[in-house]
Formats: C-alpha cells, sequence, structure tokens
C-alpha cells in the first residue's frame, strides 16, 4: 500500500500546460488525462476489455449517490469492492455525489449535518454527511475518492455562494477526520481530495483554493465549474484556481467539458479531467472526430464510404464507415451506440495522449491554437 504519488515531469516554457505521472496502488496514469465516466460501475454502452483495448483509457470514474442506491454497499463489500465487482483492475476514482444530491433541487434539503435527499429511483429518503459519505466511499473502494461538497448553482449570488463555500470547508474539515479515523477495506490505498468552490467569484475562489491547499492533500479538485457560466469566464477561473493550487499536486476540473474545453484548460494547467459529454452525445449521434464534430444521422453521411475516423488508430474508427454507422441509428440497432461511444472516448484519450506528447516536445501551444479551430468545426 502507498499514497498518490504525482511526479511533474515537464511544464511548457509558453504556457501552464504540464505532463506528469500519477502513480496508485492499481497502477500509473500519465497526464494530462481524460477519465472516461462510469456512473454505475459501467461506461455506458461499454466493456471493459474495450475501454482497454481500443479507448485505452487508464482511470474511469464510480459515483457515490448512484453506486450507494444501486447495487448498495453490501452488494459492493460482498464482491470485494468496485474493481472486483465490475473486474476493472486499472485505478477508479469515485465522485462523493454532492453534485448529484445538489442537482435533485426539489427533493433534498441542505442543513449542516449533511443534506437529505429523496431517491430518483423508488422515492424513499436518505442523509448523506461528510462522514458517511467517506465510510460508503471506503466501501467502494476506489483509489481516489471525493470530499463531500455542495456545487451552488449558476448564477447565485454572492452571499448564497460564500455560505456554501463555508459550508464545504466544513464539511471538508469532517470528511478528513473521518478518512483519517478509517482503513481502506480491500488492502489498497485509497486517496482524498478536497474540492475547490467559490462560484464565480474571484475572492471566494482564491479563499477556497488557499483553505483547500492547507490540508495538504496528494491532490485537488476544482469544482463548480461548466454549470452553465461563459466559456471565457470558467478559463478565468480554472486560471485563478490553478495559480493558487499546489504546483506539485495533480489539478482536477470536474466535469469539463468539450474538446476545445479541455485543449484550453490543460494550457492553464489543468492535469485531471471527467464529462459524461462524449458517450452521452455518442449514444445521440454526435461523433467528435480529429477533423471536427459529425452528426451521424445526417442524410449527407449516407454513401459515405470512408472510414469513421481515419485520424485515429482504433478499430471502430476505421473499420467501419461513417454510411454504415449511420444507418445502424437510422434502423435503431444498439451496435450504433456502442460504435459512436467508443469512437468519441477512443478520441478524446488520443486528444490527452497527443496533448502530452506535444508538451514533452516542447510545441503544444501551436498544435493546441490550431486544434482548437479543426475540433469545433461541423462536418
Amino acid at each position: 500500500m502507498a499514497e498518490l504519488h504525482f511526479d511533474l515531469q515537464h511544464t511548457s516554457n509558453y504556457s501552464k500546460a504540464r505532463a506528469g505521472k500519477i502513480t496508485t496502488d492499481h497502477g500509473e496514469i500519465l497526464t494530462p488525462i481524460f477519465m472516461p465516466v462510469g456512473t454505475v460501475g459501467s461506461v455506458k454502452a461499454v466493456t471493459q476489455q474495450q475501454l482497454k483495448s481500443e479507448i485505452q483509457a487508464q482511470i474511469i470514474l464510480g459515483n457515490t449517490y448512484h453506486l450507494y442506491l444501486r447495487p448498495g454497499t453490501p452488494v459492493l463489500e460482498a464482491a470485494g469492492g468496485l474493481h472486483k465487482f465490475n473486474h476493472w483492475d486499472k485505478p477508479t476514482l469515485t465522485d462523493s455525489g454532492g453534485y448529484q444530491v445538489f442537482s435533485l433541487a426539489a427533493n433534498r434539503k441542505i442543513k449542516p449535518e449533511g443534506v437529505e435527499f429523496q431517491s430518483h429511483i423508488d422515492g424513499s429518503r436518505h442523509l448523506f454527511t461528510p462522514e458517511n459519505v467517506m465510510d460508503i466511499q471506503r466501501s467502494i473502494g476506489a483509489d481516489i475518492i471525493m470530499a463531500f461538497d455542495e456545487c451552488p448553482p449558476y448564477p447565485a449570488d454572492y452571499s448564497y455562494v460564500q455560505k456554501s463555500m463555508l459550508l464545504t470547508h466544513s464539511w471538508l474539515d469532517r470528511c478528513f477526520t473521518r478518512f483519517n479515523k478509517t482503513e481502506g477495506k480491500y488492502g489498497y490505498n485509497q486517496n482524498l481530495f478536497p474540492i475547490v468552490q467559490g462560484g464565480t467569484f474571484n475572492d471566494l475562489r482564491i479563499a477556497s483554493c488557499e483553505y483547500i491547499s492547507s490540508k495538504n492533500a496528494v491532490g485537488n479538485a476544482i469544482g463548480g465549474l461548466s454549470v452553465g457560466e461563459p466559456e471565457e469566464m470558467m478559463y478565468e477561473l480554472t486560471s485563478l484556481c490553478c495559480e493558487h493550487l499546489p504546483i506539485d499536486k495533480p489539478r482536477y476540473l470536474m466535469g469539463v467539458g468539450t474538446p476545445w474545453n479541455i485543449l484550453e484548460a490543460i494550457s492553464l494547467g489543468i492535469d485531471m479531467f471527467d464529462c459524461v459529454m462524449p458517450t452521452r452525445n455518442g449514444r445521440n449521434g454526435m461523433l467528435f472526430t480529429t477533423k471536427g464534430v459529425i452528426n451521424i444521422k445526417n442524410k449527407k453521411w449516407a454513401t459515405d464510404f470512408s472510414p469513421i475516423d481515419d485520424g485515429l488508430p482504433t478499430d471502430s474508427s476505421n473499420y467501419y464507415t461513417k454510411a454504415y454507422l449511420r444507418h445502424l441509428f437510422v434502423a435503431d440497432e444498439i451496435l450504433g451506440l456502442q460504435i459512436a461511444s467508443i469512437q468519441n472516448l477512443a478520441f478524446y484519450l488520443w486528444l490527452v495522449g497527443e496533448a502530452r506528447t506535444r508538451i514533452l516536445a516542447g510545441n503544444f501551444e501551436g498544435w493546441k491554437n490550431e486544434m482548437v479551430e479543426v475540433l469545433k468545426q461541423r462536418l
């Protein structure tokens, strides 16, 4: 058992882009990295074998709220934790469930003790506290677990966001107290990341960064962005947070985002990303490719027999044609959802891998500026 270690290998001379290596008990993660979202222990429409072979995922996510409700911690503990339950032997990260709970605005009640909420499945009532969220994540068994926080909505006024931030900090203290009093259940180390909040207010963001940094955690996350604010504001706040978070710890920007969002955030100093966009949009027929965005349902692809994305070195991208994939969507065939999901995830992992290569080679910025324009194109 060893605590998570971050080796900062190279920082760009022309931006704050970084290449590094995170080491966990379940293996290494080369950064910058994108983490496919497996909310209930499954990345939708994609097998674990495909995640390894075609997508080349290095770490995937689970969600505390969803896994707590189904299959529940007794099942996960009986299985030996999420790694054994879903047969994924690489690193995992669990979101604390804070964002999911707070998205249930009509069915939850926030109080200093924690949050009382109603299950979206059967209407049963539950209470999440910093303490039991740590316990649940111990039972799930992820390598990286997240502190329980409140994610304020956008827009929100200053007084609400300040109160919310102070509550998040108070809960963070309790998370660390519980975390430090408990042990992992499955013979490997777990690592707790705090989450920066503070809405769109610079002074609150700085205060939250400073409070989070004082915990000297092995890594830190930035939350409460990509919740409706303009892109430029998101970039400004991300840059501000990176300036006030430790250089020698990995920085995780939660829930972001589009391919161009990711490239811009890498240039600001972010190391880790997650988002449901590649799989969710893929299931709706939107493909992210090395040449731009495709709506595969459009009739224009009906007789296009070129590979889905010949810029990617994956089987699905080169084996199947655009015409065939369009046919699968029009015919409502499940295989279409799988191929599109694999394409988008493989593209995201290729993108961060290529960014890492460019950072190490010293030519990231020029490549990034060109790619942002290419990736925004609608084909």
